[in-house]
């Protein structure tokens, strides 16, 4: 993605944003938070462990783009994705339970 770092940054912003509300995580946050009575422990505790995930992923894809053609990359995340989601609907909502 070219153009000013402030692009990059607001499109990682939003998507991340986006994707991370009412999903697990934030779930269990949000329960921590209700049941005890320091919820800026839960909000550093958190933030600290998305922060910590996010660079993981970050130096991952980094050294990855270092070997394989990014494009090669896109490909195996696209498939991967179709494939996970191909598997949940073949099993059923029932796999889960």
């Amino acid at each position: 993605m070219s153009g000013p770092w402030w692009t990059l940054f607001g499109t990682v912003f939003v998507t991340v944003f986006v994707a991370e509300l009412g999903d697990k995580t934030q779930l269990a946050a949000f329960g921590l938070a209700a049941a005890g009575k320091h919820p800026w422990a839960v909000f550093f505790g958190s933030s600290l462990a998305l922060i910590l995930s996010s660079a993981l992923a970050v130096g991952a894809g980094s050294l990855l783009a270092r070997r394989i053609d990014p494009r090669w990359l896109h490909y195996a995340g696209a498939t991967l994705f179709l494939a996970i989601g191909a598997v949940m609907l073949v099993r059923g909502p029932e796999a889960n339970a």
